[in-house]
């Protein structure tokens, strides 16, 4: 089956064919680092991580460079840095930190290049004077600004009518504009702010330019994918598309434009603006990674997703499920002799229909479904008591799982995991004990040992290789 992805610009789903299949190119718009990033910062950041992790399987993991932009220079970090009396560079360092930290227990692979605005702005340079050179953008009162009407297409990524544009626009309207479209490549900075020298004067660069100017220096214009949010298709893309196509490259710049849909608390969209916001770095003190990472894939990407906690509860009820088959099956097959894994036909099937779905425009929801028809059929094989079968379908429920970011614990170590060292600690010691106890065939004690167990909410699964355990759900 070919993937086939929504790409925005077509307004519809279209067959994904690179430019170069031994070179599939990946942006994503990543954070602007002055806080810790809230879990509806985290959606595109999971959402293309299961893209990437997808076209690695297509392609090959050597043949997928993905790169996903870190934004250094904001007014946001300026007034965080100024507020804490610390350099710029600490409160940078701090918070990208923070959030690879996050990102990594989320289960997202690293991107291939992770390029930052400070690092690029010889190239942020270079690109806006190309465009003043190809008359696309003017200098004026200190300022260089993008000439919209340069680009005979500007808006056709949105299809935003006029009106539309200009209020959508980042910056105020200002007399120096010739088009009250046309938007800041280069600004002045303000007394305090950072600064870098160019043609135009000390200043820094404005929001748009830095994204297309890294896109150019790490991967080359055009790429095949372009991620993000759908709050970023104006103005944030529309002015990229335009301002990388009049800097002398391709009418194409990106084969396809994919959204995500947003992440809402309380039916608005998740804003530190709101104030509605929930912090991942928070939310992965009380959940693990992969629950919160199911949570944000629970819904089709590209459609908006309500944040509740009854979210989270049922994304870790639905991985307790197919823990438990894991658990369940190396139990089984400890004690059974080894046997070559021959996965049923069934299983095979549930395994082509996770692959077929996440194909299918990351169609999470079907994947989800074939998921647990694939743990069924690893259920059926153990009731059956078929060796061959329960590890062949155990290979390919962790192989579709791996493909997802799920099932990367030990299955004991994810139902201990509500345990702190102190409880767990004690059940170890009460397990000794009742190891001993049934040793001595005292059985009364054995049984009393068990039920204490029992009312500190702890299952206890007698098997060939000894005694494991579990919290109860």
């Amino acid at each position: 089956m070919t993937l086939a992805l929504y790409d925005t610009m077509a307004r519809a789903k279209r067959p994904f064919e690179p430019r170069d299949p031994g070179r599939v190119t990946m942006y994503v718009c990543g954070p602007t680092v002055y806080n810790y990033a809230h879990i509806g910062n985290f959606r595109p950041v999971v959402v293309f991580d299961l893209l990437y992790r997808v076209l690695r399987r297509l392609y090959g993991e050597d043949a997928v460079v993905y790169a996903a932009n870190v934004t250094d220079v904001d007014d946001k970090i300026n007034k965080k840095a100024a507020d804490e009396g610390v350099p710029i560079r600490e409160i940078t360092d701090r918070y990208l930190s923070a959030y690879n930290a996050d990102a990594a227990a989320l289960g997202a692979l690293p991107p291939n290049h992770q390029p930052r605005v400070t690092e690029t702005m010889d190239a942020i340079v270079g690109m806006i004077a190309r465009l003043v050179d190809n008359n696309a953008a003017y200098a004026a009162e200190g300022h260089v600004l993008f000439a919209t009407e340069a680009f005979a297409d500007y808006g056709r990524l949105s299809g935003k009518p006029l009106d539309d544009l200009i209020a959508g626009a980042r910056v105020d309207v200002a007399p120096y504009k010739k088009d009250p479209r046309d938007f800041v490549l280069w600004k002045p900075s303000k007394p305090g702010e950072p600064e870098w020298e160019s043609p135009w004067g000390p200043g820094r660069p404005g929001w748009h330019i830095e994204c297309s100017a890294m896109i150019e220096q790490v991967l080359g214009l055009p790429i095949d994918i372009h991620g993000g949010g759908v709050d970023l298709i104006f103005p944030h893309h529309e002015n990229e598309l335009a301002q990388g196509v009049c800097a002398g490259h391709s009418r194409e710049y990106a084969r396809f434009w994919l959204h995500n849909g947003f992440l809402n608390m309380a039916q608005e969209k998740m804003s530190k603006s709101l104030g509605n916001v929930a912090l991942a770095h928070d939310l992965l003190e009380t959940w693990p990674g992969e629950a919160l990472r199911w949570a944000l894939l629970a819904g089709h990407y590209r459609q908006q997703l309500e944040w509740a906690d009854p979210l989270i509860e049922q994304a870790k009820s639905a991985l307790d499920r197919l823990y438990r088959v894991l658990d369940d099956v190396d139990r089984f097959l400890s004690g059974e002799p080894e046997a070559e894994g021959r996965p049923s036909r069934a299983a095979r099937q549930a395994h082509e229909a996770v692959l077929a779905a996440l194909q299918d425009d990351l169609n999470t929801p079907e994947a989800f479904a074939a998921l647990f028809q694939l743990a069924d059929q690893v259920r059926a094989a153990i009731t059956a008591r078929d060796v061959a079968a329960a590890e062949g379908g155990r290979d390919l429920l962790l192989d579709a799982g791996a493909l997802m970011g799920f099932l990367g614990a030990d299955p004991q170590s994810w139902f201990q995991g509500g345990a702190d060292d102190g409880l767990k600690a004690r059940v170890e010691a009460l397990l000794e004990a009742r190891q001993a106890a049934r040793a001595a065939k005292n059985w009364p004690e054995a049984d009393r040992i068990r039920s204490e167990l029992t009312a500190l909410n702890v299952e206890v699964m007698d098997g060939p290789a000894g005694a494991t355990w579990r919290i109860r759900e």
